[in-house]
């Protein structure tokens, strides 16, 4: 089956529905002729803007706060999906927040799968990151514990059909509050353009992607998945100086006169990242596209995590997956990537 019949007729809700990733998943779905899509997020004013930019009969949109259960589960009566994408994502924001990052990406999450429960709804998957990989933050261990309380509910669901799974992908080029638009500030003002470590080094992939894996990962799960996109790494400062080079004359700046400086890490940053455990790696299947990953056991059945995989699925032949020895985008790679975006 492919996106396009998988998705027909469907009632999908989106959490963060106008957030970067949820707003393209929104424009994506609307594709593939569904029976409706309901936009759910606490931004009024974005939620205005994206009905009138989509000017279409397909879209509900729902002003609510995962924080809140009555709204969310008023909100999903009747719904086929639920992509959670709603969050709070900024590192240094949740270090320094940290009870709101739990109410948010912990207890917003349990909202979210105690509501699905309530409604029956079929299928619920939960957008991670990397960062929920040995966390070293706040944000990080937040997004641990919504992807294992996403996983575990599938044992709490008894009879019920829902099935609850996780994607997990690294950052995404040119999303709100992300490096490159930072970059670009940082340059139209003739700098400096600010990089906390020489070093650092972190999964890439833009924003149609991590949306494909987003749906496919929905048309294949059957409950208990961490679905991960095959993503190769960058180095910060390559794509700092690709930068400065490529958008300093576009503001009538010489490169040359646009420093580049190294301000340390942020408290919680890491200067790699990991996509997948050493142990979560004893328990991967991959296809070209990307791996999944499995609990190893289930308490109280006979299963066997090579029982559900999906076809064309086989066992992952990788020993770690670090951004320290993923494959990485030469800085040519990066002139291409920043062309076909709007900068």
């Amino acid at each position: 089956m492919d996106l396009k019949s998988y998705y027909h007729k469907k009632t999908v809700l989106v959490t963060g529905g106008v957030g970067s990733i949820g707003s393209f998943l929104v424009r994506e779905l609307l594709r593939y002729a569904p029976n409706s899509v309901r936009i759910f997020d606490n931004n009024e004013s974005g939620l205005f803007d994206l009905e009138q930019d989509l000017s279409s009969d397909k879209i509900r949109s729902f002003i609510g706060d995962i924080r809140d259960k009555e709204r969310l589960t008023m909100a999903m009566e009747g719904v086929d999906i639920v992509f959670h994408a709603a969050a709070l994502k900024h590192v240094p924001l949740c270090e320094y927040s940290p009870f709101d990052a739990v109410k948010t990406n912990v207890l917003g999450t349990q909202n979210v799968l105690d509501a699905a429960f309530v409604q029956g709804v079929q299928k619920v998957v939960t957008i991670s990151t990397d960062k929920a990989v040995n966390p070293a933050n706040v944000m990080g261990a937040t997004k641990l514990l919504a992807e294992r309380l996403t996983i575990s509910a599938n044992s709490y669901r008894g009879h019920k059909k829902t099935a609850f799974s996780c994607v997990r992908f690294g950052n995404v080029l040119n999303s709100r509050g992300s490096v490159i638009p930072l970059f670009a500030k940082q340059i139209k003002k003739k700098g400096p353009v600010t990089v906390t470590h020489p070093d650092m080094r972190r999964f890439f992939m833009d924003i149609p992607s991590a949306t494909h894996l987003i749906l496919t990962a929905g048309m294949l799960s059957c409950g208990n998945e961490i679905f991960i996109l095959k993503m190769p790494a960058m180095k910060i400062m390559d794509l700092a100086e690709v930068m400065r080079d490529e958008l300093a004359p576009r503001f009538g700046f010489d490169p040359e006169t646009i420093p580049i400086t190294v301000i340390g890490l942020r408290g919680g940053e890491k200067i790699d990242e990991v996509l997948m455990t050493l142990d979560e790696t004893t328990c991967a299947f991959e296809n070209k596209e990307m791996y999944i990953v499995l609990p190893k056991n289930l308490p109280y059945t006979e299963y066997s995590p090579s029982d559900t995989v999906p076809p064309g699925f086989h066992t992952a032949k990788v020993k770690s997956y670090s951004s320290e020895d993923a494959p990485m985008i030469t800085k040519e790679d990066i002139r291409t990537l920043l062309g076909d975006l709007d900068l």
